[in-house]
């Protein structure tokens, strides 16, 4: 991958986004996608970058660029901080984390504390923890020196920085979604770079992780001929999962092209034969319905959209420490913007 490209994608995940206020990573995305693209934002905060305006058809890709979070619920007369999460977390995930708040005047750091294995009886050593026995501590002296860092109702993430592993592997927080928000921002300078006929719009949207809200609005704004959602999807290759289940996915292997129920047949054949004509690696994911990703808002706005969701590999989704291949992540950038120029004519159902 190119130097300016990882350094904006490393900028994407350290910037700090969570359902519902995912302002600062957006903006880190319409900085790099205003120097290629007609770049705007709506008033809910997605983002939109477009290549070759009057191209038909158009083509949209949607990443989103919201992350999993937590939410203060409550803050104690000891000044600790009681708090709900914002996506799925496990509990146990949480346990012992560091984490940024977004306070009024800035980011609060904070740690997340449970009862000492100390101070437990032996029952309770087995058992799992749970979100209410978990708080955050800021190190306040009481409730009035937490109000003046931090209010209920701010939102917070881990405080999980990068990490480069071997082969070239990246863990980090935020590869679920700042993956998809990458590819479309970058799909969309590959295709500036080489325009075809039609028109190619990356679409960062906010919200998917609590309810696809800014893939029904920008859906709708965009107005596509066909829809491409790109997110993440759990590899299947490591300890103690079931390929059998849940089909066989491999980090470094390239993107996987969802086939089945919830995509369109038709746009999962132009990305495969896209992939082969272009030696691009890729691999094939099932889907029984729904496909849990900004498609199954997007594909029912308007009168319908045809669309296709191309994922990346990522191994321990929703922790701390995602873990990806960023050949992947360009392959798949390389594979939409490739798809968008052999794309003639939008889709069908004949």
């Amino acid at each position: 991958m190119r130097k300016q490209s990882m350094q904006f994608f490393e900028r994407l995940v350290d910037a700090a986004g969570p359902s519902g206020d995912e302002r600062l990573p957006a903006r880190v995305w319409r900085e790099y996608t205003a120097a290629f693209a007609d770049t705007r934002h709506d008033t809910l905060g997605s983002s939109f970058a477009e290549a070759v305006p009057d191209g038909d058809p158009k083509v949209s890709v949607f990443g989103h660029i919201d992350e999993i979070g937590l939410v203060i619920n409550h803050v104690d007369d000891e000044g600790y901080l009681w708090f709900g999460r914002l996506g799925g977390w496990d509990p146990e995930v949480l346990v012992g984390q560091r984490v940024r708040i977004l306070g009024k005047d800035g980011p609060v750091a904070g740690v997340v504390g449970k009862k000492s294995r100390h101070h437990q009886d032996a029952a309770d050593r087995e058992k799992p923890s749970k979100l209410r026995d978990l708080w955050i501590d800021v190190g306040a002296a009481d409730a009035k020196d937490a109000a003046r860092l931090i209010g209920v109702g701010d939102l917070a993430v881990l405080e999980q920085p990068l990490v480069r592993l071997a082969n070239g592997r990246i863990a980090t927080r935020a590869a679920d979604n700042r993956c998809g928000a990458f590819v479309a921002a970058e799909a969309v300078r590959l295709y500036a770079e080489q325009p075809g006929s039609a028109s190619l719009t990356g679409v960062a949207t906010v919200g998917e992780e609590t309810s696809f809200l800014g893939a029904y609005t920008s859906g709708y704004a965009s107005a596509p001929d066909v829809a491409i959602a790109v997110d993440v999807t759990n590899a299947t290759d490591y300890p103690s999962t079931s390929k059998q289940q849940y089909g066989h996915v491999e980090l470094g292997k390239g993107p996987a092209l969802l086939r089945g129920g919830g995509v369109h047949p038709k746009v999962f054949e132009g990305l495969m034969e896209t992939a082969e004509a272009e030696g691009i690696p890729y691999q094939v994911e099932p889907s029984g319905g729904d496909t849990g990703t900004d498609l199954d808002a997007v594909k029912v706005t308007r009168g319908g959209v045809p669309g296709g969701v191309v994922s990346i590999p990522l191994r321990h989704m929703h922790s701390p420490n995602e873990l990806l291949d960023p050949a992947d992540l360009e392959a798949c950038a390389v594979l939409v913007a490739a798809y968008a120029r052999r794309l003639a004519d939008a889709p069908t159902a004949e």
